[in-house]
């Protein structure tokens, strides 16, 4: 049976639809970017129970438990959280493996932005505003962070800086102004320490000296650095 009918002798010919006008478009975007604010830094006098201080620099602001991060020990330079960069990202997945997801999401952000360098600094983090998603992980708006730290290799005092975080997918809306209200309190906790000394201008850490370092006769670390004090515990290394 013919497809179209006949009409004078001559098969009907099909017509195409005419073009529309628009067309209704669907957009796909995906808005992922890491913000960080740091405040300035405060001479801190070194103290045996420095750790515990600087965890008590959070409080009023960190939501549930903070975390410990210390420097990245000597062979783990090359560690990044950037899945582009291996082995380097293997290695940083490997390290952080057993930590919780609000310091691994907090790692991530603040490393990327170069805000930190942890072959040097101590960070003690946790989230300080918003909510976590059912696997643990931050919303993209909410804010995390909370101190980093280094020793003075002339003084042996602490350098302490506040630090706060966020990023992900999603619109920011008013999470950077509240980031600058939280980075305001975690600096005055700082500020307020009973062994503050005063706001320094304070570069970020680098290498004493050359690579091979001195392990720590107090706790064991190897920086690979030759320093003056241990960037884990605090105390003074022995000179041969």
């Amino acid at each position: 049976m013919p497809l179209f009918g006949r009409r004078s002798g001559q098969e009907k010919v099909a017509t195409p639809p005419p073009a529309p006008k628009a067309v209704n478009e669907h957009e796909f975007t995906l808005k992922l970017s890491y913000s960080a604010k740091s405040s300035d830094s405060v001479r801190v006098k070194g103290v045996p129970e420095m750790t515990a201080r600087l965890g008590n620099m959070l409080a009023g602001y960190v939501k549930g438990e903070f975390e410990l991060v210390e420097p990245l020990p000597v062979g783990m330079g090359s560690a990044t959280p950037f899945i582009a960069r291996t082995p380097g990202s293997a290695q940083w997945l490997q390290y952080h493996d057993k930590r919780e997801p609000v310091t691994r999401h907090t790692l991530v952000v603040l490393e990327s932005v170069d805000a930190i360098d942890m072959a040097f600094e101590t960070l003690v983090c946790g989230l300080l505003d918003g909510e976590t998603d059912t696997t643990g992980y931050p919303d993209y708006n909410a804010i995390v962070g909370g101190v980093v730290s280094h020793w003075d290799e002339a003084t042996g005092d602490v350098i302490v800086r506040a630090i706060v975080g966020w990023g992900g997918k999603g619109v920011r809306g008013d999470t950077d102004r509240n980031a600058a209200r939280v980075l305001a309190g975690l600096f005055n906790n700082i500020a307020g320490d009973p062994h503050a000394i005063g706001t320094v201008s304070a570069e970020r850490p680098v290498a004493a000296g050359p690579q091979g370092g001195a392990v720590c006769a107090h706790c064991g670390f190897n920086s690979g650095h030759e320093r003056f004090y241990c960037p884990k515990c605090g105390m003074r290394r022995l000179r041969a």
